[in-house]
Order: structure tokens, then sequence, then C-alpha cells
């Protein structure tokens, strides 16, 4: 079975860039934080504060899962609004930068899991 991905329960599935151009919009509308969810039960998460991401990948409801990274990077980084208004801050070293993120997205949606030159931490 291929993967579909969406915003949104019942609501149509996104192709990478259909996907990536919607975080945009989202993110120029200061909505920064979005959920994907796939037809096989995972959720991709990106969470922003519109220079970094946090980029979190769960296999399930209750998996910690596994998120972007970026050794070696030392500071810290606010300005994450959750959709509850939450204000976060998080060490550089578990966001990314936004373009980098993006390629991060594209290439989950694609392929299924991140691309291999990519840091990545598993939570689990």
């Amino acid at each position: 079975m291929i993967e579909k991905w969406a915003f949104s329960e019942g609501a149509p599935p996104v192709s990478a860039e259909e996907a990536v151009d919607e975080l945009g919009r989202r993110i120029a509308d200061g909505e920064l934080e979005s959920w994907l969810t796939s037809s096989l039960g995972r959720s991709l998460a990106v969470v922003t504060n519109t220079e970094r991401a946090m980029v979190m990948l769960l296999d399930g409801e209750d998996d910690p899962g596994e998120h972007a990274s970026d050794p070696g990077a030392e500071d810290w980084s606010d300005g994450f609004i959750l959709e509850n208004g939450q204000s976060d801050e998080y060490p550089d070293e578990d966001t990314v930068l936004l373009g980098e993120a993006f390629r991060i997205v594209r290439h989950i949606l694609t392929h299924g899991i991140p691309p291999t030159d990519a840091a990545w931490t598993a939570d689990r």
C-alpha cells in the first residue's frame, strides 16, 4: 500500500510539494504548528519559529517518535508557538533550519523515510 499524507483526518491527500507549499502558507499566516497524518497511522509534525523547525515523525499515537537534528549546534531558539498558544524553546541541536525542514518533509512524504544525509534522533 502506498502511504498517503493529509493535513487532517478526512482531508484529501497532498503531494510532497503541496504539503511544503501549505506549510509555507501556514507559517506566513502565523500558524507555526502543523501536523500531517498518513494512511498508515503515522504522524509528521512541523513546529517552527519561522527560522528553525522541530520536525518529528511518530509511528503511532503512543510513539515518542524521532526528530530531525543539527548535531553540533550550540544555541537555543525560542518562539516555537504551539496551537494552544504555548511558546516553546528548543536547543538548536534538536531543530533544523526551515529550508532543511522542508527538504526533510518532501523526502518523508515521497519516500516514507527521512533523507539518509539528514541527522536524525530517535526518542524511543
